[in-house]
Formats: structure tokens, C-alpha cells, sequence
């Protein structure tokens, strides 16, 4: 176990490097397809409209990452108003003017929804992955991709620091709640981010006091270890030292917390989960070898590779 600490330790060590941390600090390794965005934001909407009909009118991304291409694909699909949250602003006005474009198209087509064959990796899985007609009618769209209203959202796009935008708005960094107005968002969804998020009670908090009672959100998480370590999930072989080590400058690398955490939080933040869908691997590492901290969690915990969660506040 130790030989294979030894690499992401040495990368770790090198990653303090100021130089090395200002360059990872451009780049997330996310949503640069419109394609991708696309498919992600349909998956999310279908799951919302399996517990509750229609599109939802003012969205949050938590971590949208190097586009606000969801997003887009959100207002595109109607939705009257999107809200971005992250700690830093990756994306830029080139790329997201790019990738409205590509999203515009598949919207017009009513494109089939990308799934695991082009995708494999992505969550949440569907059943069918045909264009959603049941919730997005030809009269959705025909509103939703008028010519002024596509028009008005470049202009957004182009625009993004204007104070009087009412399509897109972003937070970067969003460092409280108290950022927009409480219970003021009807949907708000992350894909696999909230397995990167340091505070993730104060996140979880924040997500009760933005969105209205009865408002759904919908996390795809991902409880892997980010090629920390060649198994799935030895990083919480690491002490708490050697994962220090191993972070390096990566403010953002993994949280390491495991499935029930976050099930537990919910909760505690008042909320139902409604859907609750995690994906399990084989743990072939013995309890011995993991850290003091994770040595005594659940064997649910331990073969947890993934999850999604729908859930709904009280």
C-alpha cells in the first residue's frame, strides 16, 4: 500500500508549487461539449419530472464548472432564469457563445438524449433516452427558442458582468448563502461536484435557505478516488497527513466523505429524499488498511462508488 502512495504523494509535494497551482486553477476537465451539457441537463429534468410535472422556473447550478452550458441547456428547455455558484470563474464568453450554439441546434432537433454508449461515465442513468416530448411540447419549445428570446440571452452571454441580466446571473466565489434571496429557486442540481466541496454542511445549508418548500434538488455524486490511488477507493487509505501531502495545492481535489454523510445532511437540512440511487464496487481492500477515520464505516459506505439523490424540502 505504501509503494502506491508513494506517486500521488511526489505529485502532491510538486503540486504545492505556486507555478503548478496557478495552471490547474484554469482548468476543471468539465462541461466543454454542448452535447455533454445537453445530456446532463436532460437526465436531471426527466428525474425531476418523475416526482414532480413540468419545467422549473428559476434554476442553480452548484459548480458548473469550465461552461455554463447546463445551464444554457436549462433555459433552452424554458426555464426563466439560471443562477450560477463556484469558486472560481473558469468559463469564458468564448466558449459558452460556442457552446449555446451547439445547444440551440440540438434543441431544435429535438436530438435524442446522449446516453452511456457516448457517455458512459455520466449520471444520472435513464430508462429511455428519447427526447423528452411528455414535458418539452412543441409549444415549450416554439416559446423557449423564439428568435428575440435566443437573441436576449446571447446578449447575456456576451454581457456577463451586467448587474441587469435576468436570464443568467453568476456567483464566483459564493461564500454564503445569503448571496441571492431565500427561497427564491424552485430546481437546483450539481454534477459530480459535491464530492469536491470542502464545506459540505454549509452547502447543503445553503441549498435549504435558496430554494422555496416544496423546490427539488438533484446531485449526482461521485465517491471515487479521482485517480488519487490505482483501487477505487483507496483514498481514504491515506492518514490525514499523507492526504494533506497528497492534495497538494488542489483546494478542491475530494472531500473523501462518504455516502451516509451526505444522506445524513440532507436530512438534517430538511429534506425528504425521494430518490436514492447509488452504485456499488467491490471493496478489495481490507479494513485494516484504511485510515483510523473511514476503518469503521458501513460496508454500505465502503462499496459505494456513486450516487444519485432527488430529494425535496420540507
Amino acid at each position: 500500500m505504501w509503494k502506491e502512495k508513494l506517486i500521488p504523494m511526489t505529485i502532491g509535494v510538486v503540486l504545492h508549487m505556486p507555478l503548478v497551482k496557478t495552471l490547474l486553477s484554469y482548468r476543471t476537465g468539465g462541461t466543454i461539449e454542448g452535447k455533454y451539457c445537453y445530456s446532463v441537463w436532460l437526465r436531471h429534468l426527466k428525474m425531476l419530472n418523475s416526482v414532480q410535472n413540468g419545467i422549473p422556473k428559476r434554476v442553480a447550478e452548484l459548480g458548473p464548472g469550465d461552461s455554463l452550458g447546463i445551464g444554457f441547456a436549462a433555459l433552452l428547455s424554458g426555464c426563466e432564469s439560471f443562477r450560477a455558484f463556484d469558486v472560481i470563474k473558469y468559463w469564458n464568453v468564448e466558449r459558452n457563445l460556442n457552446i449555446f450554439e451547439e445547444l440551440v441546434v440540438l434543441f431544435k432537433n429535438k436530438a435524442p438524449i446522449p446516453d452511456n454508449t457516448e457517455y458512459p461515465k455520466v449520471q444520472p442513468r435513464l430508462d429511455d433516452y428519447a427526447f423528452p416530448d411528455n414535458i418539452l411540447s412543441d409549444e415549450i419549445l416554439k416559446d423557449a427558442l423564439a428568435e428575440s428570446r435566443l437573441e436576449a440571452i446571447r446578449e447575456e452571454i456576451k454581457n456577463p458582468d451586467n448587474p441587469g441580466n435576468t436570464f443568467v446571473k453568476f456567483f464566483v466565489p459564493w461564500d454564503d448563502y445569503k448571496v441571492i434571496n431565500p427561497d427564491s429557486i424552485d430546481f437546483v442540481y450539481s454534477q459530480a461536484v459535491l464530492e469536491h466541496v470542502e464545506d459540505l454542511e454549509g452547502t447543503y445549508f445553503a441549498f435549504s435557505k435558496w430554494l422555496k418548500k416544496g423546490g427539488i434538488m438533484s446531485h449526482s455524486i461521485d465517491f471515487k478516488c479521482h485517480r488519487t490511488t490505482k483501487s477505487w477507493n483507496g483514498h481514504r487509505t491515506y492518514s490525514e497527513l499523507e492526504w494533506k501531502i497528497v492534495k497538494g495545492g488542489r483546494k478542491f481535489l475530494i472531500n473523501r466523505m462518504p455516502y451516509s454523510a451526505h444522506q445524513e445532511l440532507q436530512k438534517k437540512h430538511g429534506f425528504s429524499i425521494l430518490k436514492d440511487l447509488p452504485a456499488i464496487m467491490a471493496n478489495d481492500i481490507p479494513r485494516s488498511k484504511f485510515s483510523r477515520r473511514f476503518r469503521n464505516l458501513s460496508e454500505e459506505d465502503m462499496t459505494t462508488s456513486e450516487a444519485y439523490m432527488l430529494s425535496v424540502k420540507e
